[in-house]
């Protein structure tokens, strides 16, 4: 084989295509293209295995290339970079040329994919000093496009590793020692801006100028001595600060699943309150508490006024300490970006430090969407509405996860998916047994109990912190193994509008019997939508022939719930690692 193509990659499914497209259509077929990808979290690798590309492990450019080499079965190694398009004619131009000047090692002059005037002015700068000092010294910083002999490069032992910065200078160098050295004059390679985009003219020239002036001098600079960063690293973990709001348990659980993707590649700092550490802290290390808020119910309604005054007498101590500890941790620990799953003080800041926030939850569907909702609630919808853009301050990505899908406002900053669940309810086994099962967020709701009692049927119950059997009435304090068996085998299910559960048992094919606490429109609308889908009731009281009628129409809402899909957590994990990744 002829020539060997070897590119490095770390998410690049947006340039990846267009470079594999270009090599297809090159009036050239001796060629093998090898990819070796250091564990891209989009697309990139199922990408190049559709373009039938070989694929190996890479990491840091210099390992990526030689792993790369290792495999090659070309006599020409060629290492291009993800983002190159090829001109038409490259591989026979360049082969041509280097094979007629019994070349060693070469590099590509430059095009840039842009059309400002000034862009093209310092590629062909970049090209002209290249060619000017080839004679003098072999130099490559910021080539995107070496051609060499895979003897020498195995001669001379490949890239350096150990070097994170410079290393294609380094290889051109030791190869142009043992033979010969050119810029090639013909064949051009069409280069992405992305990084000038990104850095700035005045921030990269100052580099690439200090870099080639050491280089000259014979020094040799790491890339944190510049500055330097490469989208990714194999030596350091990006990081992450999480932050859980800690009423209810739902925002806890869908975390929890989250966190046990996110642990595995990057450095986790997690913050939660309330019942969201204490669930937190028994699963993960590095888990703080902080101070959260807390919803006052009465009789299964929201009291706002009292909600207020509670909020208020605790708010100057919260907002001090929370910020204070969040700070001084974030300083240290430097995130390169903030996750938020409704908690307030992590939103605020990711503001103060500039630190990039992404919003995941499912209470924005309420701002994001255009959502439907009985025009008698828009009042609760305003306050909820309020409450939710002050809690999560200017994200640069929601993703919000929810059973019901309606049209998103934003599609660019703004992703839905279905529900998160744990992989215990996604491994159970559901079946129809004969009691109802019965999960209330807070113990305020006395009249459903007094009804329940009423009607001939068994009730096993959640949410009241105590086991104790009164009548039909089978009261359970928390246990996750009781709670799935009884989940499981429910005939139904009755609670208020909590998301998670409702989740879960739609899942489980379960019917549920809705009645949202008053006043919490998140509650109301997660009813409505269950109602309206099919899935179940939405009733704004409690009272017996309404159970009973519910519970006459099981067969219906069984059969409905059929055709309900959900439980797929890798696609949410997967969209959220893609934004950590774009956003750091």
């Amino acid at each position: 084989m002829k020539l060997s193509i070897i590119i490095p990659t770390y998410n690049e499914e947006e340039y990846l295509p267009k470079l594999l497209e270009g090599i297809k259509s090159q009036d050239f077929e001796d060629y093998e293209i090898i990819v070796a990808d250091a564990n891209s979290t989009d697309k990139t690798r199922e990408i190049a295995e559709v373009y039938g590309c070989k694929i190996v492990d890479g990491g840091l450019p210099a390992e990526g290339r030689n792993n790369g080499a290792k495999v090659a079965r070309g006599e020409l190694l060629l290492f291009l970079d993800a983002d190159v398009v090829l001109t038409e004619g490259y591989f026979k131009e360049a082969i041509r040329e280097f094979e007629s000047e019994n070349l060693g090692v070469a590099i590509s002059q430059m095009i840039p994919l842009s059309t400002s005037r000034r862009d093209k002015i310092l590629h062909e700068f970049a090209n002209r000093f290249m060619i000017l000092t080839e004679s003098i010294k072999p130099h490559g910083a910021g080539c995107c496009g070496i051609l060499t002999r895979k003897k020498l490069h195995e001669e001379v032992g490949g890239f350096d590793e150990s070097l994170d910065f410079g290393e294609d200078t380094d290889y051109i160098e030791r190869i142009g020692r043992i033979s010969k050295f050119k810029v090639l004059r013909k064949p051009r390679l069409l280069v992405s801006i992305r990084r000038l985009e990104k850095e700035g003219l005045k921030n990269l020239a100052f580099k690439y100028t200090k870099s080639t002036l050491c280089d000259f001098l014979g020094k040799k600079l790491s890339a944190s001595e510049l500055n330097y960063t490469f989208g990714h690293s194999t030596k350091k973990r990006k990081r992450i600060l999480y932050s859980v709001c800690g009423e209810g348990m739902g925002h806890a659980i869908r975390s929890g699943v989250i966190l046990e993707e996110l642990v595995k590649d990057y450095d986790v700092l997690i913050f939660a309150s309330d019942r969201a550490y204490k669930y937190l802290k028994e699963k993960f290390e590095n888990v703080h508490e902080i101070y959260g808020f807390n919803t006052v119910y009465e009789n299964n309604e929201v009291k706002d006024l009292k909600t207020f005054l509670k909020a208020m007498k605790t708010f100057p101590r919260d907002l001090k300490e929370n910020l204070s500890l969040l700070y001084k941790m974030a300083r240290d620990f430097k995130p390169d970006v903030v996750v938020s799953d409704f908690e307030f003080y992590a939103s605020l800041i990711s503001n103060i430090l500039r630190i990039p926030l992404i919003s995941v939850d499912n209470m924005h569907v309420i701002t994001q969407c255009n959502i439907e909702y009985p025009k008698k609630y828009r009042k609760d919808k305003l306050k909820a509405e309020a409450v939710i853009r002050s809690f999560i301050i200017r994200p640069k990505r929601y993703i919000i996860t929810s059973y019901f899908f309606p049209k998103i406002k934003d599609p660019e900053k703004v992703v839905m998916f279905p529900p998160v669940l744990r992989k215990e309810i996604m491994n159970l086994k559901p079946y129809y047994g004969d009691h109802i099962f019965v999960y209330q967020t807070s113990k305020s709701n006395i009249r459903l109990l007094r009804t329940l009692k009423k009607i001939k049927r068994k009730f096993i119950i959640y949410g009241f912190d105590k086991d104790k059997t009164e009548g039909n009435l089978y009261f359970r304090k928390f246990n996750e193994d009781e709670f799935f068996k009884d989940l499981k085998s429910a005939a139904a299910v009755i609670t208020n509008g909590g998301f998670t559960l409702i989740s879960e048992a739609l899942y489980l094919k379960k019917p549920v019997y809705s009645v949202p606490v008053k006043g919490q429109f998140e509650q109301i609308l997660n009813a409505f939508y269950l109602e309206k889908l099919g899935y179940g009731e939405f009733h704004e009281e409690v009272d017996k022939k309404s159970i009973e009628r519910f519970l006459e129409k099981l067969p219906v809402y069984r059969k409905n719930l059929e055709e309900y899909e959900g439980g797929d957590n890798i696609a949410l994990i997967r969209e959220l690692k893609r934004t950590i990744e774009e956003l750091s």
